[in-house]
């Protein structure tokens, strides 16, 4: 009860989702086999969360034959596929365009609404470019994004963040431990946006925080999320991360530092029960705001992260509660809103 807006009212709808909700997903046949993706990938790195919606999906019980029976539309589009097949964005998003009007061609149901019933998901930068010049895509059909920056054309309430999950992690999620957490704040990265720069030219040399400049993490490093309070998730190229979601896994507090973006399940997850959310304007005292949290508060923090986890975590198949069924959640909650 801790983690939700409303834990009473979150469990009564998913129960009515697990018993009425139904997708119907297009198949490729007729369509353009560059953007359609019905071929199982490795999961790896970025694109995990998106691979393993595609492998849930076609595995779940939400699936139907029967498009009369829909409440929303499943467009499989891949644009880490159509990277992998043409050089340019250009040529991407002609890919994209001619996907959807052969979509709209060759079946009736985008026209009943103007594709606001319809949805795809995405998790890689390559969607933003792939898709951006397709505007009855962008305007009309749900989004389900990991780059959920409004100056990326994000539109809240209409699409949605999916956390961008990095599986598999490297090790166990991190669990009772906060005794062992001695250092105050961590953060490692690539210095690649102003607020980044700004971290680091502040309080790289504190002594109560632990900053490193390293893109790619090692065991070393993964160990840090494991001896942190805080972990330190400010906005880089695109405002969320794997880094968010690491932090999660590992039993560290995540400290979201950005603005004007989403963050994921947030219609459904109190945020603030689990994690500091701060604006870009609070680098400048982040480390008093972090001493200040560290007592008691941190505590309930810490022990409301652990009941989010699961949340945060991709399974085929896939159980209840996980991060598969928050996305299909967060689909239900659109069925309405769209038409």
């Amino acid at each position: 009860a801790d983690v939700y807006h409303s834990e009473g009212v979150f469990r009564r709808d998913y129960g009515e989702m697990e018993r009425k909700f139904k997708i119907y997903a297009y198949g490729d046949g007729d369509l353009d086999e560059d953007a359609y993706d019905d071929t199982p990938r490795s999961v790896h790195w970025k694109y995990a969360s998106e691979i393993f919606f595609f492998k849930n999906i076609r595995e779940s019980s939400f699936l139907t034959d029967d498009p009369h029976d829909a409440h929303l539309f499943f467009i499989p589009l891949s644009c880490h596929k159509i990277r992998q097949k043409v050089s340019s964005y250009q040529k991407m998003e002609s890919v994209v365009k001619n996907y959807v009007e052969g979509l709209i061609l060759k079946h009736p149901y985008w026209n009943r609404t103007l594709g606001s019933d319809h949805f795809f998901i995405s998790c890689h930068e390559y969607d933003l470019g792939a898709t951006r010049g397709v505007h009855m895509l962008i305007k009309n059909s749900i989004r389900a994004v990991c780059s959920s920056g409004y100056r990326d054309g994000f539109i809240p309430h209409k699409d949605f963040a999916v956390p961008q999950i990095n599986q598999p992690f490297a090790q166990s999620a991190g669990g009772y431990d906060v005794n062992r957490r001695t250092i105050l704040g961590y953060w490692e990265g690539k210095c690649n946006s102003e607020i980044r720069k700004k971290l680091v030219n502040l309080w790289a040399e504190d002594k109560e925080l632990d900053f490193q400049n390293q893109t790619v993490p090692n065991l070393s490093t993964i160990y840090k999320f494991y001896r942190a309070k805080f972990c330190i998730c400010p906005a880089g190229l695109r405002h969320t991360s794997g880094r968010i979601t690491r932090a999660i896994h590992y039993g560290c507090v995540p400290v979201i530092l950005g603005d004007h973006f989403d963050l994921p399940f947030v219609d459904i997850l109190d945020w603030q029960k689990f994690a500091l959310l701060l604006k870009e304007a609070d680098v400048y005292k982040l480390k008093d705001i972090l001493k200040a949290k560290a007592g008691a508060e941190y505590t309930t923090l810490h022990k409301n992260l652990l009941k989010v986890q699961r949340h945060f975590q991709w399974n085929t198949p896939p159980i209840k509660f996980d991060a598969f069924h928050m996305v299909i959640y967060d689909l239900w909650l659109r069925r309405n809103v769209v038409k």
